[in-house]
């Protein structure tokens, strides 16, 4: 088991996962004169210590660009940046390190298969399936490609749990489908979809399978392998890393027929007015000076999340999830928005007739960080027919006493408003 900072309270021992808040900095100030209460994970997580000083350490002794240089600092650069696409291939189980391409997020890496894997492809009367739950990343680059390609896009409905309605998602796999693109955890309504068997729905027909990942990775165990996924995107800013570094899993036989994305530097290994030659996978699609430091917090945020172990993460977290689930339901004039039978780490909520951009303003003023607006999820709000949510949301720093706090600001906002 990989080994955190000295000062780190978090371990694989489930009765220190309440205490894994004191590993977490920015967590110990006061907003507006009160003790802070993060709820907005789902957005962007608070980073350890570990992290941070991972990150300060490179910065300090080993920053250098990576590959091909020959003095010392090159080395220790290089080699931080592959150790942490290592941590990375046995995190999530890749079958091999070609298979684990660095990118900005996962916004980007939904890119790279949308031009790289998709554009090539695509055919007027083509098809891309989405469901009605999507993040906005996973939508906007489908419509661009359609644009460019004249191919279909095809959502498939949710019902009012805020749950991907199956039967008529499989009814629109049909002949002239390229490719199925799904989140595994809905960012606005914590819904987790049945990934794995539409997988292998979509995989009997012919048709791969992208699953934006986002939101599980930080909450849930994710094996590709078993999975049997094509592509797989995630972020490190949600998963206690920093910002502006994520992940694409790609099987190596897709991606070895796959153009480039991007053209620079580090994604050629000869390069003649006459013609380029490609490096090898992954580095083919990771064209110029990548975020290295970023990629060294994110393998700290890997040794983080694997020292407590994934099922500890996702067992602490589901009961807290039920314990706010269950103590919003009770307020009055609290609606529920997503209410899927399955559910990780997200509760989005409506209070009266208060808009969510007010409550949010009333609950900081009390020290609690809620997310407010429709979460870059703007066709799910519109099936609910609202404007926006309020949503908190969790990560292993929260417990019942963050939950406690919610909803004494909750009920100090309906009194302020009446």
């Amino acid at each position: 088991m990989n080994q955190l900072s000295n000062n780190s309270t978090c371990s694989d021992s489930t009765t220190s996962i309440a205490e894994c808040r004191a590993d977490f900095p920015a967590l110990d100030q006061k907003i507006n004169d009160h003790p802070l209460v993060y709820l907005d994970s789902a957005a962007s997580s608070q980073q350890p210590s570990s992290v941070i000083d991972a990150v300060s350490s490179y910065q300090k002794h080993d920053h250098a660009n990576v590959h091909r240089g020959v003095h010392t600092l090159s080395h220790r650069a290089t080699e931080a940046y592959e150790g942490a696409r290592d941590k990375i291939v046995s995190f999530i189980n890749a079958n091999s390190r070609r298979e684990v391409v660095f990118t900005s997020g996962t916004t980007q890496a939904i890119n790279l298969v949308a031009q790289s894997f998709c554009r090539p492809r695509m055919r007027a009367g083509d098809k891309i399936v989405i469901t009605h739950l999507e993040h906005h990343s996973n939508i906007v680059p489908w419509q661009l490609l359609c644009e460019q390609t004249g191919a279909e896009l095809t959502v498939a409905p949710i019902d009012e749990k805020g749950q991907v309605e199956i039967l008529p998602l499989l009814a629109m796999l049909d002949e002239n489908v390229r490719l199925l693109a799904i989140a595994h955890v809905s960012n606005a309504l914590g819904s987790v979809l049945p990934v794995k068997s539409l997988i292998s729905e979509a995989h009997s027909r012919g048709i791969p399978v992208l699953v934006d990942g986002a939101q599980a990775v930080p909450h849930l165990a994710v094996d590709v392998q078993d999975l049997d996924c094509d592509f797989y995107a995630f972020s490190g800013h949600k998963m206690f890393g920093p910002t502006g570094i994520g992940i694409l899993y790609a099987k190596e036989a897709l991606l070895e027929k796959m153009p480039p994305y991007q053209g620079g530097g580090d994604m050629i290994l000869e390069v003649s007015f006459g013609g380029t030659t490609f490096n090898d996978l992954p580095y083919k699609f990771e064209a110029g000076t990548p975020n290295i430091s970023g990629a060294v917090g994110l393998g700290a945020a890997v040794d983080y999340l694997q020292n407590i172990g994934m099922a500890n993460v996702t067992r602490h977290e589901q009961e807290t999830l039920n314990y706010m689930t269950s103590r919003l339901a009770d307020l009055d004039d609290v609606r529920m928005i997503g209410t899927a039978d399955e559910k990780a780490s997200v509760q989005s909520f409506m209070l009266g007739d208060i808009h969510p951009h007010d409550l949010g303003t009333i609950l900081d003023h009390q020290g609690v960080a809620i997310r407010t607006g429709h979460h870059c999820a703007m066709p799910v709000m519109d099936f609910f027919g609202i404007p926006g949510t309020a949503r908190a949301s969790l990560a292993i720093y929260n417990g019942k006493s963050d939950i406690d706090r919610l909803v004494q600001a909750l009920q100090t906002a309906r009194t302020i408003f009446g």
